[in-house]
């Protein structure tokens, strides 16, 4: 993985960068933040310190130090007025996933570092006296730079830019995009971290009696709106618990009821939840995405060749059709890939 592109950029905003804290950049773009979290009400208190002492300002939400790692600013959070703990159960998730292959990774960064500037040779060789371990900054770079973040890293790195492209904080987020690009685990970590409640689309299939070929042919045709509307809809905007029927295409009929708890934020995931017909009841519309070749990739590993040729041959031509004709990508707040 390539490291030094991201490590010129954080020499550009932030000049005053060390040879040690460059070890302590690649340290963290190679483990993470899992090396951050100790005993949980102790970092809760560090944190909410933190928290308290720093002076809201404008600034990007995060700085990548690698793909998928980065620093999320306290003070640029703090600006948005996002809730603090939304960023410490962010932090948390994050921390639980520790980073594949961490050690190799790390002399990997190293290497990249040293062969940018070869004056950090020095340091470098001295610090790996002692093995591998986490360092503070400078005390130069604390000077000038006032760095004050968390480091967030993995999967949940994707939540990144929802974040980052929230004017205020929403009441319903609706996520909609292309079969297998995640929905539904961006949905579970986003809900995670902020406590809110969840309503899957898929729960929505059509009945029996309501496909036809004439349903079919419409553009989105293929769920059931009429009952999202009078189970879902009204109540997405209060707050509070309801319940709603699940569709089983097992028995092609509801046999359940899920509970959405109560939440001031809720999230209606899946294909679909975008669709005109449902109006325009989401405060944030995300879109996630990915590459034609990593979907079928997905499907099949998800649900096995055969599957995947129902998919590549019914279900993704039909949500494609659905996000063309009513370019659901491009009316998106965010686009996640």
């Amino acid at each position: 993985m390539i490291i030094s592109d991201y490590l010129c950029k954080q020499l550009a905003v932030h000049p005053s960068i060390q040879a040690q804290d460059v070890i302590k950049l690649c340290f963290q773009a190679a483990f993470g933040a899992e090396h951050l979290l100790g005993d949980i009400g102790q970092v809760r208190g560090y944190f909410d310190a933190e928290y308290e002492r720093v002076e809201a300002r404008n600034g990007p939400v995060a700085e990548f130090i690698c793909e998928d790692v980065c620093r999320v600013n306290l003070a640029a959070w703090k600006m948005r007025k996002l809730p603090a703990d939304w960023l410490f159960n962010l932090f948390v998730q994050s921390a639980k996933m520790p980073m594949k292959k961490a050690e190799d990774r790390f002399r990997d960064y190293i290497a990249q570092a040293e062969a940018l500037n070869n004056e950090w040779g020095g340091f470098f060789r001295d610090y790996h006296k002692d093995g591998i371990k986490p360092v503070h900054h400078s005390q130069l770079y604390k000077e000038n730079e006032h760095p004050a973040y968390r480091v967030i890293s993995g999967q949940y790195v994707r939540l990144i830019p929802i974040f980052n492209d929230m004017k205020e904080l929403p009441k319903v987020i609706a996520i909609d995009g292309r079969a297998a690009s995640g929905k539904t685990t961006m949905a579970s970590q986003l809900a995670e971290v902020t406590g809110a409640g969840v309503v899957h689309m898929d729960d929505f299939f059509l009945p029996k009696e309501l496909r036809t070929p004439e349903r079919f042919a419409q553009s989105g045709g293929n769920i059931h709106h009429e009952r999202f509307s009078h189970e879902v809809l009204p109540f997405l905007h209060s707050g509070e618990a309801f319940g709603y029927g699940i569709f089983d295409c097992n028995v092609m009929d509801i046999n359940k009821t899920r509970e959405v708890i109560q939440s001031p934020l809720q999230i209606v995931e899946g294909a679909y939840s975008c669709h005109p017909v449902l109006g325009g009841y989401m405060d944030m519309r995300i879109f996630s995405d990915i590459s034609p070749d990593e979907q079928i990739k997905r499907v099949e590993v998800r649900n096995g060749p055969e599957i995947a040729m129902v998919y590549a041959t019914r279900w993704i031509p039909m949500e494609e059709a659905y996000l063309q004709a009513y370019r659901v990508k491009d009316s998106a707040d965010v686009v996640v890939s």
